[in-house]
């Protein structure tokens, strides 16, 4: 049992997977956080909306993500070395050519959460035609759902049937956030040594929300026990993790996943610079409060 994953290896290990028809590889979903990467061509006409932020890092190629912004679709290009945050409840629908790699980060749904599949009538923001699910493996439920919509009347005609009213949205969909702008990575990194090696670490994204994004410098020592899961992402430099398994050293794009509830110490050596992204999908929730091991609406 290796406790670390390096990324470079694991990538050239699957890449039959990145190709056409499954173009995608989970690394890490049996737990709260789902890590993929993603390969291409992929062009489709379906958005995805859920109820948790997504984490784009183009690591070779480029890719657009589409999506629909406060109303109005646009085009957002994730260019190689790029990352994006995108919020919660934000229609999406990735395009991907072929030699392009890319890692996703999703989290786990609650019970109660709903994911939707949803086409629009081209060329507008009306609805075609969309299904609502319970989401537990994207990768393979997806295909059923396109299969089924390719074969309804909506799909041959390309407008909803005369007089058709949705029922209400199961999510509440955003229709108020102005999404970022991918930046460069590398770029980032450049524009804050200074931060990060006076402080020891620095947020990516200004917006801290259900995923919180922490690049961390060289001799810095990281200590955490967090109720979700922590991805750590080496990125150059030596760093060595102690946990409830045992310890390990880290070299660039070496990578390991920490249990939820499992102690862990990052010694990052002088020079050294990795992230570490930990989760709280309650963050984006409105406030609830506990009555009875009951939750309702602070």
């Amino acid at each position: 049992y290796k406790m670390s994953i390096n990324i470079t290896k694991w990538i050239e290990e699957n890449k039959s997977y990145f190709l056409p028809p499954v173009c995608n590889k989970l690394m890490h979903g049996n737990g709260q956080l789902k890590v993929m990467f993603i390969g291409g061509p992929n062009q489709r006409k379906d958005y995805h909306i859920d109820e948790g932020e997504e984490i784009f890092y183009q690591l070779q190629g480029d890719m657009v993500l589409k999506v629909v912004e406060k109303g109005v679709h646009k085009d957002i290009p994730i260019r190689e070395g790029e990352v994006f945050l995108l919020p919660s409840r934000v229609p999406h629908s990735p395009q991907r050519v072929e030699n392009t790699i890319g890692f996703v980060m999703e989290r786990d749904r609650s019970l109660d959460e709903k994911d939707g599949l949803r086409y629009y009538v081209d060329g507008t923001t009306d609805i075609l035609w969309e299904e609502w699910f319970h989401c537990i493996d994207l990768g393979t439920e997806l295909g059923p759902i396109i299969k089924t919509f390719f074969a309804s009347e909506e799909y041959k005609t390309g407008k909803p049937p005369d007089g058709k009213v949705f029922p209400p949205c199961p999510v509440n969909i955003d229709t108020t956030t102005s999404l970022m702008q991918p930046f460069s990575l590398k770029q980032w990194l450049k524009e804050n040594s200074e931060d990060i090696k006076n402080n020891g670490s620095k947020p990516l994204f200004d917006e801290q929300g259900e995923f919180k994004f922490i690049v961390w410098g060289g001799d810095t020592i990281e200590e955490g026990q967090h109720p979700g899961e922590a991805f750590i992402w080496h990125l150059e430099g030596e760093a060595e993790v102690v946990c409830d398994r045992g310890r390990v050293n880290l070299g660039p794009n070496d990578s390991i996943l920490i249990k939820a509830g499992e102690k862990f110490t990052v010694r990052r050596k002088s020079g050294a610079v990795g992230f570490t992204i930990i989760t709280d999908p309650l963050a984006n929730k409105p406030k609830m409060w506990k009555i009875n091991n009951s939750y309702y609406n602070k």
